[in-house]
């Protein structure tokens, strides 16, 4: 089963489970405190069951919100939590099934683009990049979360300890996505890190957490299960708990005038004085 499938059938247990994305949620809406912006247009990109864009609504009431996700029944989870009062006052946000790297959306048609612990699990970042930019209006913030490289450090030491390696993903450095967006034409990108730790008691809490998000083997790849009773004996307890950290990383950046021609010819801007 792929990940879109899994994060399709993952819809009606997400929330149970969700406790990571909603603190971070939190967090980047503190970051937005800071922001001057009163965009127009905007949207959760990966919206899931939707705390990020009924977040964005609560701020940016006069904004036309989209919520988009390319796992249909996330959508509809969207849909469903909404109460019949929004529905009839038409204060729904537009849902779009549509993966970030082809976006059905028009160039320069938003204002605010939020996108929270979704882009890492792309199998590479600059095309949904490219995509994003594409789509904000000149002005535009790009306004995101990821997972980084140390996330589950714990686990990695623990496979080491028994002599085994975790087929899991390699997230990439802060330092990297800076690099990647300046690259892709996003200006004044700021990028932040922090170290967030869940606690379990036992493996099969925290095994159970991650296949309710639908991202079990996406984040932890498959071994056999004797070498995952290894690694979980090797997983170091805290205070009687097992530790789960997870690297956050913060970013956003903007979209400015365009200084080249789609061909990679400099514009030169004439003022008259």
């Amino acid at each position: 089963m792929n990940l879109r499938c899994k994060f399709s059938s993952a819809a009606t247990s997400y929330d149970n489970a969700a406790v990571l994305a909603r603190e971070v949620g939190r967090r980047m809406a503190e970051r937005l405190d800071v922001v001057r912006l009163a965009p127009r247009r905007l949207a959760d990109i990966g919206c899931a069951t939707g705390d990020g864009v009924r977040e964005l609504m609560r701020r940016y009431p006069d904004a036309v919100p989209l919520a988009v996700d390319y796992a249909r029944p996330m959508l509809a989870t969207v849909v469903a939590r909404l109460g019949w009062w929004e529905r009839l006052r038409g204060q729904a946000p537009a849902c779009v099934n549509a993966d970030v790297r082809a976006l059905p959306l028009a160039t320069g048609s938003l204002d605010l683009v939020w996108s929270n612990l979704m882009l890492h699990w792309l199998p590479g970042l600059r095309p949904a990049l490219v995509e994003l930019h594409r789509v904000l209006a000149e002005g535009g913030l790009l306004h995101f979360t990821l997972l980084g490289p140390d996330t589950l450090k714990e686990l990695r030491t623990a496979a080491a300890t028994v002599g085994a390696v975790l087929p899991a993903p390699t997230f990439l450095d802060m330092h990297d996505i800076g690099d990647m967006l300046a690259a892709t034409s996003f200006a004044d990108p700021v990028m932040e890190m922090e170290m967030l730790t869940l606690t379990y008691a036992t493996p099969c809490a925290f095994l159970a957490d991650q296949r309710r998000l639908g991202v079990r083997d996406a984040l932890l790849g498959r071994l056999g299960w004797r070498e995952w009773r290894k690694v979980f004996a090797a997983w170091e307890r805290a205070g009687g708990l097992l530790p789960a950290r997870f690297e956050i990383i913060y970013g956003h950046a903007w979209k400015v005038g365009a200084d080249r021609t789609a061909d990679g010819r400099a514009i030169v801007k004439l003022h008259r004085s």
